[in-house]
């Protein structure tokens, strides 16, 4: 069962998609949102979580602390499980955040958001291509705030992903067959 782990919503428990989803472990989550507290990187941020699945990695940003998410997700039947997902949530955390189910793909959705986004999650499906995800965060890159972080969830056979100029890797950290690889976004003139 996924939950949310902590925070004002934890121990909700959250649907995931039956097929075409890989939801991140609780002990990733849990991990990865260690690392984030200790990095102040929660309170009051903007949220973009992109190929949402069931939304747990920005509904859980949420729950700690997070002032708004942007959720992501191009298939129907998952976008329709955020949604629900996002409400219970919602519920918990009361008025002093927001969130939005987005049911697009992540680059159609990038092509017209607006941002900045201080926290960005991408956990796109293993099939997807270096070069299609290299694109993904090319287009992310001018929505991203001065010291944003970026974290990409792959496969841990996967190549270090492209990054575009701007975004500065920062650290890897493999969980079993998962890598989350870690990015900043860094002004040009800094």
């Amino acid at each position: 069962m996924t939950r949310i782990i902590a925070g004002r919503a934890g121990s909700i428990p959250l649907q995931v998609p039956d097929a075409g989803t890989r939801p991140t472990s609780d002990r990733v989550r849990e991990s990865l949102f260690g690392a984030l507290e200790s990095a102040d990187a929660l309170r009051g941020a903007v949220v973009l979580d992109l190929y949402a699945g069931s939304g747990a990695l920005g509904l859980e940003a949420l729950s700690r602390g997070a002032a708004s998410a942007d959720l992501v997700e191009r298939a129907p039947k998952a976008a329709a499980i955020v949604q629900r997902n996002s409400d219970k949530v919602a519920r918990s955390v009361g008025p002093q955040a927001t969130v939005r189910v987005h049911k697009a793909s992540a680059d159609a959705f990038l092509r017209t958001a607006r941002g900045p986004y201080d926290l960005v999650f991408l956990d796109p499906p293993y099939d997807l291509g270096d070069d299609e995800l290299a694109a993904t965060l090319a287009l992310l890159g001018p929505l991203l705030a001065d010291g944003a972080h970026v974290i990409i969830e792959r496969a841990h056979r996967s190549p270090e992903p492209a990054l575009p100029e701007g975004l500065v890797a920062t650290r890897t950290k493999r969980y079993g067959d998962t890598v989350l690889w870690w990015a900043r976004a860094e002004s040009s003139d800094a």
